[in-house]
């Protein structure tokens, strides 16, 4: 089937009826058996009352009860069903309601059992709307003459046929990768086809390979991308109209082990002094003027979402061939889309325009090199002098646009052994920005001006568009930090005890400082953050201290918002109407920030202006969902590299800071390798504690000693997990002792271990 349930039920956006050949063509569907699927699919949604037939047309059906959501399984069998609205209950299903559906696919929910206040609602799964999971990581086993995959994640509770026998011999008790053919049937299990062994066990397999396989990112390109990107024909350097800006004196600043990934070199810089101030240059490689929307390259981009970049593997969005006929390499003439931003000395935005031009890098300089140039009192070798005057400039305009942001509450986190593969503030949301590194704090800072930049001119064109977004993290998240830093001796508040404000994290970090906590609580304030993602609207962005919108514009071969961003802006400037109507005798300039509230009319005709509409409002849950993907795999490597790490470190000795306590044991974060282990409570001999759940800590009944939240210990490594990241811990010493500390607390709360 070349669509899911979710992809057909998001065309019923409203109550108007729709005809299938109107599906076919939104689903992009071709052939009889494609077409086939889309009726049986209708059929059946009709059968099951989520759609309504009328005169060969359909629509969505009204409330009928059914919630919409996504399981999160556990390894013992019980699942709840996620709704997408935060303040909405989770739906506890039984193993037994679940009608095969597994751990991450979004459902349809029907409610059994209204919930109380101690306990959830209680539902079945009435449809699977999209599986989650198209592969799994496996062992092989022979039972019975079968051979079955027997999945690694203890969450997914199946086991797969495999059919191939003929050649699994070789294979039983191996690590392997396995495609999912058929999902369960009714009885008949689910069906897998084995694509790559990747060893005996998963510390013999390639960290990368086991991350790329467990989150099913796509290793190669199709037959039919590879071969329209062979046959791609690049514009004319001087066809159309652009704004030649090839005589600049243009640069790029990239890392350096990113030197031989051509999709990072999606944007330079330049900058020229005016009489007043600065004309600011940020230039970004003109993709979508090369791949033609709706083509074989541009459904792939589309599917991958990003460039996903695990070490020095790089799962690229796009085909290398594509990539260079756009990477803004040193000594080529590139069409690009740049924004041109008038500053004061005081680092204050006058105007700006946004146009298509023609540029030519002069210099591709890395980090170490821009430092050296901030810090040369003589001009370097192989460098001329102006650039060294210019990257000084450049440092002296960014320290002003930095000073902007912190001024309006945004707030940096230093943490220095984070991997950057983004030139602004990237999937997490926040700034997370080495003060070591001048250079990179630089580029951040354009990027991030012109990703602002751009998505105030989308508003003001009142033209789709997408944003990113990104929410305050939970209040109460924030108490349990605040908690932990007052037991190692820093008082944290909140300036609204009931709100978390950007301000509030600015002012946090800089209590931090200097403290010998600072490295692991800053991971902490990290980690509590929500993950920003994309909406049709704009709304606020917690990171960047935004209350206005805020897009994606700068990384259009490695991020697929930014070329739909693109598009837009090519939209404007080929169809927008730059006055009110043909009788009106001055216009605007649609690419310059002096049209800002002077447009009363809709710039884009309404067709284009619906169809980018619906084409925005069907992609941005999956380009929040790839993006999510992708930081989960980045970590997941990490996860690995860290637990191989502390496997080669077994028995040794750590100090740590205690960051949770459950009734089990109590977690611990290794404060000079930043890894959290578990301290299991069955691992504590010298006495039997409680658990008490409101100080957060567990307590020996008779010898009084105390681990609570925030309480530095010493730690040994007894046993690590490399698949599952787990490591375990043993305490040596530490925690706190009171001979009468929390007598008072309720029995209720408590629990006991020995």
């Amino acid at each position: 089937m070349e669509f899911t349930i979710a992809n057909l039920l998001s065309n019923f956006t409203d109550d108007k009826l729709i005809a299938p050949k109107v599906l076919e063509k939104k689903l992009g569907l071709q052939g009889e058996s494609s077409l086939r699927q889309l009726q049986i699919a209708l059929d059946a949604l009709e059968k099951m009352g989520i759609l309504i037939k009328d005169r060969g047309r359909y629509r969505r059906a009204p409330d009928n009860g059914l919630v919409e959501g996504k399981l999160r399984c556990s390894s013992k069998g019980f699942c709840f069903a996620i709704q997408d609205d935060e303040e909405a209950e989770d739906i506890y299903i039984r193993e037994s309601n679940l009608s095969t559906a597994w751990n991450g696919d979004r459902v349809l929910v029907r409610v059994l059992k209204e919930g109380s206040r101690r306990r959830s609602p209680e539902g079945e799964v009435y449809l699977i709307v999209d599986r989650s999971i198209t592969s799994v990581l496996a062992r092989i086993k022979l039972q019975e003459g079968e051979y079955k995959a027997v999945p690694l994640d203890d969450r997914l509770l199946f086991e797969l046929s495999l059919p191939e026998k003929a050649t699994l011999g070789s294979a039983i008790d191996h690590l392997v990768h396995v495609s999912i053919q058929r999902y369960p049937l009714g009885p008949y299990p689910p069906i897998g086809e084995v694509t790559q062994v990747l060893g005996l066990n998963a510390e013999e397999a390639a960290d990368t390979e086991i991350v790329r396989c467990k989150h099913d990112l796509p290793k190669i390109f199709s037959p039919a991308v590879l071969e329209e990107a062979a046959h791609l024909q690049p514009k004319g350097i001087g066809e159309g109209k652009r704004r030649d800006l090839r005589s600049l004196l243009t640069f790029t600043i990239k890392p350096g082990e990113y030197a031989h990934h051509m999709d990072t070199f999606d944007d330079a810089i330049s900058l020229e002094r005016l009489e007043e101030g600065w004309r600011l240059g940020i230039h970004i490689a003109d993709v979508a003027d090369l791949i033609p929307p709706n083509s074989a390259i541009d459904k792939a981009a589309a599917k991958r979402g990003v460039s996903v970049y695990l070490g020095q593997k790089v799962l690229p969005m796009l085909p290398p061939e594509v990539t260079q006929h756009c990477a803004l390499l040193k000594g080529q003439d590139r069409r690009s889309f740049s924004v041109l931003i008038r500053l004061n000395d005081k680092g204050e935005v006058q105007e700006y325009t946004i146009e298509p031009t023609l540029i030519a890098v002069d210099h591709h300089l890395n980090y170490q090199q821009t430092q050296a140039l901030l810090v040369a009192e003589e001009p370097l070798e192989d460098l001329p002098e102006v650039l060294g005057e210019t990257i000084k400039n450049l440092y002296s305009v960014t320290q002003n646009l930095r000073q902007h942001r912190l001024g309006r509450g945004s707030f940096e986190l230093n943490l220095p052994d984070q991997k950057y593969y983004y030139d602004d503030e990237g999937s997490l949301g926040a700034l997370v920005v080495p003060f070591s590194l001048p250079a990179r704090g630089m580029v951040t800072e354009l990027m991030i001006l012109a990703n602002q930049l751009v998505a105030k001119h989308l508003t003001e064109l009142q033209v789709p568009a997408l944003y990113r977004v990104h929410q305050a993290p939970h209040v109460e998240e924030i108490h349990e930090l605040i908690k932990l830093a007052a037991n190692l001796g820093i008082t944290l508040e909140l300036e609204e005890e009931e709100d978390v404000t950007p301000r509030d994290y600015q002012n946090f970090t800089g209590q931090f400082d200097g403290t010998s906590a600072q490295k692991v609580l800053t991971y902490l304030l990290l980690g509590v953050l929500k993950p920003a993602f994309y909406s049709i609207t704009p709304k606020p962005h917690f990171g960047l201290a935004l209350d206005e919108g805020y897009t994606h514009f700068t990384a259009p071969l490695h991020r697929y918002s930014d070329l739909l961003i693109h598009r837009v802006l090519h939209e404007v400037l080929t169809q927008g109407r730059d006055r009110r109507n043909a009788r009106a005798k001055e216009g605007v300039e649609l690419t310059s920030s002096s049209c800002h509230g002077k447009i009363n009319w809709n710039v884009l005709p309404p067709d284009t202006q619906g169809e980018l509409e619906e084409q925005f409002s069907n992609i941005v849950a999956h380009l929040s969902e790839t993006e999510r993907i992708a930081q989960e795999a980045i970590d997941d490597l990490d996860g690995l590299q860290k637990a191989e790490f502390m496997k080669s470190h077994t028995g040794e000795i750590f100090h740590g800071v205690i960051t949770g306590v459950q009734s089990y044991g109590f977690f611990v974060e290794l404060e000079d390798v930043l890894v959290e282990g578990l301290v299991h409570v069955s691992s504590l001999k010298d006495d039997w504690y409680e658990y008490r759940g409101r100080q957060q800590m567990l307590i020996g009944r008779k010898n009084r000693n105390h681990y609570r939240l925030g309480d530095r210990v010493e730690v040994q490594v007894k046993s690590v997990d490399y698949y599952r990241q787990q490591i375990d811990l043993v305490a040596i010493s530490g925690g706190s002792y009171s001979p009468d500390t929390f007598d008072d607390e309720e029995e209720d709360d408590d629990d006991y271990y020995s």
